[in-house]
């Protein structure tokens, strides 16, 4: 069996142990992280009780480095 891992998608770490927003139970990872400028989205998934919800961290600077499209 080959094993697979997902690419880096933020400049951080990727949070781990997120409480559950509803029963607190600890998420181990989020189910989706969307980076955006000075922004990184993470969609959790609480396999305990379902609940579902989405964390935004905002940060000073861009999170994520777009290049200038012409020169």
């Amino acid at each position: 069996m080959k094993k697979t891992t997902m690419g880096k998608t933020t400049t951080g770490e990727i949070p781990t142990q997120n409480p559950c927003a509803q029963c607190g139970a600890p998420i181990a990872q989020p189910d989706w992280i969307e980076p955006g400028e000075g922004r990184i989205s993470y969609l959790w998934n609480c396999h305990a009780c379902g609940y579902r919800f989405e964390a935004i961290a905002i940060f000073d600077e861009p999170a994520v480095a777009y290049p200038p499209l012409a020169a």
